[in-house]
């Protein structure tokens, strides 16, 4: 991909998250137009703009950027085109991990504790895909170990359910499972922003290791590839970014599964050329999502994780039929 493409890509990016941004602090069940930032003293729907909207949309490019940028990195690494922190499990652990601080009502007593406990079960989901990654990396070694987790996670997620001591958990377990962006604070903001930066640093740092990754570990070794230092950085940014995210909006599938694929056409098949973008993608993929299920004709609004699934999972099936196609 030449400079000039690139810088162009680049600019695309920004500006669709530019534009969705402005979308986003306007649209929902009241709108609230550009006017009204030109004297927010005169109108009480400046408070909507930034109590409710602004952390949102900050969330959401935050959230975005991290699951895009997450999927990009383990595709690169697993050389797997399936690869995402939904489908191989790494969300679903960070969610158990979530749910049981729920379930005990931590969270009341001591705040730190859920994102502590959502990245805690994101590194253990990366740190088991990564055991398997030494042994082999073939496309059925990881969706199984990605079924696994997935298993594991949601037999510890109904087991939390089943056993909840009162209602009122089993709802907000429910709630925070369905994973949406509504109804979050400037604290939610303060509490991802460093999680997520230090997560994606960490991430941005391994683009050299998975271009040399395509030769194998051999072949990346053979370059001056540290593997063991290639493997703790994803390890940390994967559950730091991932983890984080899922902390504070719950599970947002597919993210880190279509943004790579979406944009691998614009940049080739590099996988440092595709961070970058992806971290952008994710931004403005979660975002567009965001604010169309704000203007869905609905009684309630639809949990944005329910919409990202119902737009995701034939996007697998048809990544699932091409790949089959090829094998053939």
């Amino acid at each position: 991909m030449s400079p000039v493409s690139r810088a162009v890509l680049y600019a695309g990016l920004i500006a669709a998250l530019v534009v969705l941004s402005a979308v986003s602090l306007m649209a929902g069940r009241v709108w609230v137009p550009f006017e009204v930032w030109l004297h927010p003293d005169l109108d009480p729907r400046w408070a909507i703009v930034f109590e409710l909207r602004a952390p949102r949309t900050l969330l959401g490019i935050l959230v975005g950027a991290a699951l895009g940028l997450s999927g990009a990195v383990l595709q690169g690494y697993t050389r797997n085109p399936l690869a995402d922190p939904g489908v191989l499990g790494v969300s679903s652990m960070a969610a158990l991990g979530a749910v049981v601080t729920l379930y005990y009502g931590m969270t009341a007593t001591a705040p730190w504790a859920l994102p502590v406990a959502a990245i805690s079960g994101a590194l253990i989901g990366v740190a088991i895909l990564l055991l398997l990654s030494g042994q082999a990396s073939s496309l059925v070694t990881f969706i199984l170990a990605g079924a696994i987790l997935n298993i594991l996670s949601s037999a510890g997620v109904s087991l939390a359910l089943s056993l909840a001591p009162n209602p009122w958990a089993v709802a907000e377990i429910v709630d925070w499972l369905m994973g949406s962006l509504a109804d979050r604070s400037v604290e939610e903001v303060k509490m991802v922003l460093p999680l997520v930066i230090v997560g994606c640093g960490l991430l941005l740092t391994t683009g050299r290791a998975l271009d040399a990754l395509t030769l194998g570990e051999v072949g990346a070794r053979s370059l001056g590839v540290s593997m063991p230092v290639v493997r703790w950085s994803l390890a940390v940014g994967v559950a730091l970014a991932a983890g984080a995210s899922v902390a504070v909006t719950g599970v947002i599938g597919f993210v880190g599964l279509v943004t790579p694929h979406l944009l691998r056409p614009l940049v080739g098949e590099r996988p440092d050329a595709l961070l970058v973008p992806s971290l952008l993608g994710g931004a403005v993929v979660v975002l567009a999502a965001d604010i169309l299920v704000r203007l869905t004709p609905a009684a309630s609004e639809v949990k944005l994780g329910v919409a990202m699934a119902a737009l995701g999972a034939p996007f697998f099936l048809m990544l699932l039929l091409r790949l089959r196609r090829t094998v053939a």
